[in-house]
């Protein structure tokens, strides 16, 4: 029986995370990074120019000024360029340069491939493709220059600001799809959309999705097909981005309300703001300052980064950060939850990519890496629990009371399927093998929630028995059972028990299902993808296409693909009127990869961000 003590400790966490995913409902919560020791920050530290009039349009965008340009002209279309700010940075931190080879290499050497080996591959790639092409077809017809399809009632929807989210998400997957009359159509449609001051349809944008979905979209789609006009485009959403760090200590505002700061507001940070939100700039703002020249985007993201690494051995789980940060002085609780999934997991995503994006020239960047890893694999995964004895690992969270004592859950998420891909590639980019051994069992975790669910699609949120660290974990119906009794508070054992397994649906393995819905996620098939062009596993393929064929199956629509509101039904599952932009930009993008020749795409060229975005790493 729980201590009442203990329980209400559980209780008081549960309710305060509660109260926060109420606060910031309907987001993708996701990641951070930048970079750069104390050493190297003070010898790419340099003065700051004085900012002349003008914005250099025929420059790849560069960011640098000029007077030669008409003003008036620029003015409309770029105006956050002539923001005047309140608390002005004195000296920049610019990035610095990796040389290549440093990094050891992270894909595999792929053998060639058997004639029924290709042709197996490409059916299944051209299956994907026509899923997209469907729900593109749809989106043009329905839902053009609008944030979302809906793909039930054919409408639009404008949960991004208006400002075409799932158009600009989609651009550089168009491109890998080798559909370029449709990618050239799009970019001149962007080349329309205003992220001029107050020409968003909501008054508070999200800093941190308008990062990850359009700036990385617009910066992936440059980086790939080299059309000036998305750097264009990527430097004027930069500038208006950047006005959100002009705050007193320089940290973002990720809720933020453009139309006060327009009206002379004086901005600060504010006092609550979740991890992922506040940490995942590290991979857009780098790869904006190394494709302009201008450091003012890596010296603001580095400038969280250093904070980061400055205060992360400060919690009861030295290397880990909680779920939640003070903005406005950069403190946070050193009790609570941790984990590495919703609400801070792309903040630990970035750190592995952004030091390979610096082309591994960041100390401070492989620090916060291993640092956080260490504690993590210790703390947060667990082998769970299940009939066939699964040699897997879930990863779930542990809550540290006042005391520094730890209480570890397996409480699963589909978001944390992240993990398989941030240690596989870690590992490789670290040259740490266990690191890639982890990611492994992730993976297949992952891929084991899929396919031991009834529709072969695993639900957003879960729970599980973890195993016993030093006894064994040889499945008993009877064990499994109390187990749900305790996690579901059912009093009765016997027929009781029996009738509320019955009632809930739970598969054999499963303790909890607090969130029955999928809501057509990337995270396991992005996991599925790095691994296999990391280790070349084969079996990953067949697992792809499993995944593949249930999500197309039971989310296909006549106008697109809608997420589902319950997993556990034996058919017919009820269909949500909602196509999130990541479902083209990332969903069906790992899934045409996985599918296409290894040097598409390849993790030695490329590191894609938490949208899936592809950014060229240092040659």
């Amino acid at each position: 029986m729980m201590a009442p003590r203990r329980r209400g400790l559980l209780l008081l966490a549960g309710l305060t995370v509660v109260l926060l995913l109420l606060h910031f409902q309907g987001q993708k919560f996701h990641s951070l990074a930048a970079q750069n020791t104390h050493a190297q920050s003070r010898a790419n530290t340099r003065t700051v120019p004085e900012p002349p009039q003008a914005v250099v349009a025929n420059d790849a965008a560069s960011g640098r000024l000029s007077e030669q340009q008409d003003s008036s002209r620029n003015t409309e279309r770029r105006p956050w360029e002539y923001y005047r700010e309140q608390y002005p940075v004195e000296n920049f931190v610019y990035p610095p340069n990796g040389r290549p080879g440093m990094l050891p290499k992270v894909q595999y050497d792929f053998p060639a491939e058997t004639e029924d080996q290709i042709q197996t591959r490409l059916k299944r790639r051209a299956a994907v493709t026509k899923a997209f092409e469907r729900c593109w077809s749809s989106y043009k017809k329905y839902a053009w220059m609008r944030d979302e399809l809906m793909p039930l009632s054919g409408k639009g929807n404008d949960w991004y600001g208006g400002w075409a989210a799932t158009l600009i998400d989609s651009l550089d997957t168009l491109w890998i799809m080798g559909m370029k009359s449709e990618f050239e159509e799009a970019v001149a449609a962007v080349t329309n959309v205003d992220f001029s001051a107050g020409t968003g349809t909501i008054e508070i944008v999200n800093v941190f999705e308008t990062n990850i979905r359009h700036l990385g979209g617009l910066i992936g789609a440059y980086d790939l097909s080299g059309d000036k006009r998305l750097l264009e485009k990527a430097v004027e959403l930069g500038h208006m981005l950047y006005a959100a760090f002009d705050t007193p200590n320089r940290m973002p505002i990720t809720r933020w309300n453009v139309k006060a700061r327009l009206r002379g507001r004086p901005q600060r940070a504010d006092e609550a703001v979740l991890a992922a939100e506040i940490g995942s700039f590290g991979l857009e703002f780098t790869r904006l300052s190394q494709l302009t020249g201008n450091p003012k985007w890596f010296d603001a993201a580095n400038r969280i980064a250093t904070k980061l690494h400055e205060a992360q051995s400060e919690t009861y789980v030295p290397g880990m950060f909680p779920l939640v940060f003070n903005a406005r002085n950069m403190t946070f609780d050193k009790r609570g939850v941790f984990k590495l999934g919703a609400m801070i997991d792309s903040l630990y995503e970035y750190f592995p990519k952004v030091y390979a994006l610096l082309g591994g020239s960041s100390s401070m960047m492989r620090d916060l890496y291993d640092s956080a890893a260490r504690p993590a694999i210790k703390h947060t995964l667990f082998k769970p629990y299940t009939p066939n004895n699964a040699d897997i690992l879930i990863p779930g969270e542990i809550y540290v009371d006042e005391d520094g004592k730890f209480y570890p859950r397996l409480n699963g998420e589909h978001l944390g399927c992240y993990t398989g891909a941030m240690f596989a590639l870690g590992g490789k980019l670290t040259d740490n093998e266990h690191h890639v051994e982890v990611g492994e069992k992730l993976t297949h975790g992952c891929v084991w929630l899929y396919q031991h669910s009834p529709l072969g699609l695993m639900p957003e949120t879960f729970s599980m028995q973890p195993c016993p660290p030093s006894s064994s974990c040889a499945w008993s119906e009877e064990k499994w059972k109390e187990a749900v009794m305790r996690e579901n508070e059912i009093p009765f054992g016997g027929e009781i028990l029996d009738r509320e397994i019955k009632r809930m649906a739970l598969p054999k393995g499963f303790t909890a299902v607090r969130d029955k819905r999928y809501v057509l996620r990337p995270e396991a098939i992005e996991s599925v993808f790095v691994l296999y062009r990391i280790t070349g596993d084969r079996k990953l393929l067949d697992a792809a296409w499993y995944m593949f064929s249930a999500i197309e199956r039971f989310t296909k629509t006549g106008k697109g693909n809608a997420g589902l509101d319950d997993v556990l039904v034996s058919r017919d599952p009820p269909k949500q009127d909602r196509m999130e932009s990541f479902w083209m930009a990332e969903t069906l993008k790992y899934f045409y990869l996985i599918f296409s020749e290894p040097d598409l795409i390849s993790l030695d060229e490329y590191v894609l961000n938490t949208e899936a975005h592809p950014f060229r790493r240092p040659t």
